[in-house]
This record gives structure tokens, C-alpha cells and sequence, in this order.
């Protein structure tokens, strides 16, 4: 399986933000984790939608993670980002001739989606965090 774009980009945030007390701006987060900066905006946006980071307005505004975000599983979150794509696109276009004949693929790629999800459900944000990567994270982008 592999995980879109928006959801690699949105766990890096996660991880960033969970250990930083201080508020991230998008130019920071995006130089730290080298990331083009309008992708990022737009994850951020929606991590904040989720209710995974706050967002603070201003002069001296940024973002930081939500108090809930901490405990906040990974399984839940790649669901919720990946957006119910599924592994194969059986309905694209052209549609899969198989679709039609009763193919067992699709269910048998939606299983181990599925068990992929719940291996990543006990896994929690903070739990990324741990060392020896938290001492990485807390030194992305600084000099």
C-alpha cells in the first residue's frame, strides 16, 4: 500500500508539532520538514478541520497541536486523510472488465487495507514521538 502525499505530509506535522510547545508557523514547518510550502498549507488546513492542530491568527500566529492530538491514532488519522481511496481503482476509466465477472481481488485488496489500518490503530501521535526520533524532530529546521 502506498499512502497519498497529504497524509505522509500530515503525519510529519503531527510528529513535529508533538514536540514543540512553542507555535509553528507554515514557513517553519515547511523549510523543517522540506516540504513545498502551498502542500503543507493545505494539510494543515485540514488537520485543523480534524481538530489535530489549532490554528492561532496574526502577527505572531502559527499552529500547534490540539490536546487531543497526542493520543490521537495513527490508524484513524491515515483513514481520515487517505479519504476511503482503496489500493486498486476498479470503477476508474476505463472500468476493470473484471468488475463485471464477480472478481475477488477488490474484496481481498480491501481486507488488507483494512488490516493495514488496524495495525496502525494502537499507534498513537505521541508514540511516534519517542525516542531516539523525538531528539530528530527537535532539531528539524533549527541552527
Amino acid at each position: 500500500m502506498h499512502l497519498n502525499r497529504a497524509t505522509d505530509i500530515g503525519l510529519r506535522i503531527l510528529m513535529l508539532g508533538a514536540t514543540r510547545e512553542d507555535l509553528l508557523t507554515i514557513d517553519e514547518l515547511a523549510e523543517s520538514l522540506v516540504v513545498p510550502r502551498h502542500h503543507l498549507a493545505k494539510v494543515v488546513q485540514r488537520l485543523q478541520h480534524m481538530g489535530l492542530l489549532e490554528t492561532v491568527r496574526g502577527r505572531r500566529g502559527g499552529v500547534r497541536l490540539a490536546d487531543v492530538a497526542r493520543e490521537a491514532s495513527v490508524g484513524g488519522i491515515v483513514r481520515e486523510l487517505e479519504g476511503g481511496t482503496e489500493v486498486v481503482d476498479c470503477d476508474g476509466d476505463p472500468a476493470c472488465p473484471l468488475s463485471r465477472g464477480g472478481c475477488l481481488l477488490r474484496g481481498a485488496l480491501r481486507r488488507a487495507q483494512e488490516a493495514f489500518y488496524v495495525s496502525l490503530d494502537p499507534i498513537t501521535v505521541g508514540d511516534l514521538t519517542a525516542p531516539p526520533v523525538r531528539q530528530v524532530l527537535l532539531n528539524l529546521g533549527r541552527r
